[in-house]
């Protein structure tokens, strides 16, 4: 009596293939959410740098004015790099009366951005 061996199966099974490619696919997810967070993170940062400029710019005026900002809130438009940001700039007193604090805030469609302070003097 002859013995037929039957051939190596060779290749992979359907579940292999679909395991594998499960894993493939979670990574993938992974790699597109880091990639989505990295594409967020530079997005926001520009936006903050625009800002500062903006927000240096009206405190360096009011420092270079040479002479001492009135109390109260005054709102004006900044545009950078072609966004447009909203300036606000509010003079408080402080106990010296010869110091005036000012404070930029700086807001953007999304919502507030940045806010910078700084002490002026008189001259």
């Amino acid at each position: 009596m002859k013995h037929y061996r039957l051939p190596a199966a060779r290749g992979f099974t359907l579940i292999e293939v679909l395991v594998a490619l499960g894993i493939v696919a979670i990574a993938l997810l992974a790699g597109s959410q880091a990639t989505g967070a990295l594409v967020r993170n530079a997005e926001r940062q520009s936006e903050v740098m625009l800002a500062h400029v903006c927000a240096e710019n009206a405190l360096v005026a009011v420092r270079l004015s040479r002479q001492m900002p009135s109390i109260g809130d005054s709102v004006q438009g900044c545009e950078q790099a072609s966004e447009r940001f909203d300036l606000t700039l509010s003079v408080r007193p402080t106990p010296n009366p010869s110091f005036r604090r000012v404070d930029a805030q700086v807001r953007s469609q999304s919502g507030q951005v940045l806010r910078l302070s700084t002490i002026v003097g008189r001259r």
